[in-house]
């Protein structure tokens, strides 16, 4: 066998390889981000329907002090924020897929994960005064 057989050839494009850009390793970690949330999504999503349809008839002091209570406060934020950050996750997810003009995705980005970090923040201030407030 000749030392010619023994060398791998490069399948990279030679624009790439004179960039040194390769696989850059991240898409696995966004994928299991996506699927970590969803599933903890789908655990939450089953623990905050039983207690909404727990509370279907109660009245505005039980539903406070039913929200109020430490756990149910506690798995109430962790739903809030693995909500938003799977939301920011996919959405980023379509607009790589679907959005051409580099400007147009950086500022759609940002938009979306400031909207998110603000509706995350807006809705564990809310739970945190119920939780927090005698």
């Amino acid at each position: 066998m000749s030392a010619k057989d023994t060398v791998v050839k490069d399948q990279r494009n030679p624009l790439k390889v004179a960039r040194g850009l390769g696989s850059s390793q991240s898409g696995v970690e966004h994928w299991w981000s996506q699927r970590v949330t969803a599933v903890a999504l789908v655990l939450l999503g089953i623990w905050f329907v039983v207690i909404v349809l727990c509370l279907l008839h109660a009245d505005y002091a039980t539903a406070r002090a039913c929200v109020a209570k430490p756990w149910n406060a506690l798995l109430l934020i962790a739903f809030v924020l693995t909500m938003f950050w799977h939301a920011v996750l996919g959405l980023q997810v379509v607009i790589e897929d679907y959005v051409h003009t580099r400007w147009k995705e950086v500022v759609l980005m940002v938009a979306i994960k400031f909207l998110a970090v603000l509706g995350a923040l807006a809705s564990v201030l809310a739970v945190l005064r119920i939780a927090l407030t005698p």
